[in-house]
């Protein structure tokens, strides 16, 4: 899961105002103004939006007996179930099922859950060759970086970026034309996919009523990577599981307008167990493992509307922290606000207690969440508990808030309070504006400027005014 052993505060000072940042954000804004535009123009999508957050909440409450319902219904259609307490579980799943096939290519789809496990760097580390097939993912492996974004994970990338990576690692002339970038990336990989011997996929959801397994991609990667190998192995977060074929239709129609503002993703592959007698294509073999890594112990907590969680990253693009400093910041593989919550709630407070406190509280998250999660709530709940712990990032903070209580608890006590920072403010000022704070203040005026306070403060002039 770590990125840098750094702190947050130190990966976004790096971040902010590079290049990296930039394309970040005017990626993320795009995303939000095409949701935006959806939906608008659609007009269930709040009507839509409660019953999904309705699905997600009593699939939480009773998640025991949908996953052990999905499980039965996944063997029955001739597949494999293996429930992993955690990474080195999977992991180990995984390898023995390649082991004994013989297995020494492996074709994967876009998947945070693996990331999350650090399955691709296991995996080689043993010998296996493993090819991202995805687009996103494909560049950032092919960079050695980690995703910046959910949804998007070489969101931080421009085209020339793309153009030099391809001209470098693949030995193609260079250009920075998207559709021929794409058709490099298409033709390399084509050959991978017919000759891989194995295919792992993420699971958007599981439904638990037929032991269907549904991957949501835009790219035909996904199809290829599930049904072209003679192996296909799903690696599902256990909190991903829905009741019904009914309830994955109502997640369908808020999953895709709250990402990429579309109507609907250009492929809902369902896969339903291998292939059977009569059947064109698709592997001999399906393992779905399903992945607990903490989740249980977010079940029990505060925490626990995070699992609620459907990964479309609409709270990332109009988060204006993550607009500001990129994903790589966060140090997670989950970034923005849902990865602030859900690193700390899967592993534990420490060593990422400053992921909580990488907020503005502003909201924004809560109000486009396409399942209503709370996201302000469980940030302020973290705190809390960083606090309690002993484990706020600043640790100026506390006695800084304990005066400032002090002051604000008494009338004469604010005024002089206020008169002294107005007095300091002065001291710092020039020409109205204050350019550089001393101290611990001087976070604020790094990237930008204050306006200077009133020399005659709004109290002094209400009461010449008013004769109080």
């Amino acid at each position: 899961m770590t990125v840098t052993p750094v702190t947050f505060v130190e990966r976004a000072r790096q971040a902010v105002g590079s290049d990296v940042a930039r394309s970040n954000r005017v990626g993320a804004e795009r995303l939000a103004g095409l949701r935006e535009a959806a939906r608008q123009a659609y007009p269930a999508f709040d009507e839509m939006r409660d019953a999904a957050r309705q699905i997600r909440l009593h699939t939480l409450a009773h998640l025991d007996d949908h996953l052990q319902r999905f499980a039965d219904q996944v063997e029955r259609n001739g597949g494999h179930v293996f429930f992993a307490a955690d990474g080195t579980e999977a992991i180990g799943y995984i390898q023995r099922v390649i082991q004994d096939r013989r297995v020494r290519r492996v074709v994967k789809s876009k998947s945070m859950v693996t990331e999350e496990i650090a399955l691709n760097h296991a995996l080689e580390a043993s010998g296996v060759e493993v090819v991202e097939t995805d687009l996103g993912e494909f560049i950032i492996q092919l960079a050695g970086e980690h995703p910046s974004h959910i949804i998007a994970p070489a969101i931080h990338k421009t085209a020339a970026d793309v153009g030099r990576l391809f001209a470098d690692k693949l030995g193609v002339p260079y250009t920075d034309d998207a559709d021929e970038l794409n058709r490099i990336a298409r033709a390399h990989l084509r050959r991978i996919f017919l000759e891989a011997d194995l295919g792992i996929s993420g699971v958007n959801f599981g439904v638990a009523e037929t032991g269907s397994i549904c991957v949501v991609t835009n790219e035909g990667n996904g199809r290829l990577v599930t049904t072209a190998p003679p192996i296909h192995v799903a690696v599902m977060g256990m909190e991903r599981v829905v009741p019904t074929a009914g309830d994955l239709a109502q997640m369908l129609e808020v999953l895709a307008r709250s990402g990429t503002g579309q109507g609907l993703s250009v492929y809902s592959n369902i896969v339903t167990g291998p292939r059977r007698v009569g059947d064109p294509d698709g592997p001999d073999e399906l393992h779905v493992v399903i992945l607990d890594n903490g989740r249980s112990r977010a079940l029990a907590a505060e925490t626990a509307e995070i699992l609620a969680c459907i990964r479309c990253g609409a709270c990332l693009n109009v988060c204006p922290v993550y607009r500001a400093v990129g994903g790589h910041a966060y140090g997670s593989v989950y970034t923005g606000p849902i990865g602030a919550v859900v690193t700390p709630a899967l592993m534990g407070l420490d060593p990422w207690a400053d992921l909580p406190f990488a907020s503005t509280l502003c909201g924004a998250c809560r109000d486009v969440c396409p399942v209503g999660i709370d996201i302000p709530r469980m940030l302020l709940h973290l705190r809390r508990r960083a606090a309690d712990e002993r484990h706020h990032p600043f640790r100026w903070v506390a006695p800084g808030l304990r005066a400032y209580r002090i002051a604000a608890t008494g009338p004469w006590r604010w005024r002089a309070f206020l008169g002294l920072g107005a007095l300091a403010a002065r001291l710092f000022g020039r020409s109205g504006r204050i350019e550089r704070l001393p101290f611990h203040a001087s976070g604020w005026t790094r990237f930008r400027s204050l306006r200077a306070p009133a020399k005659k403060p709004f109290r002094r002039r209400w009461g010449e005014r008013h004769g109080t």
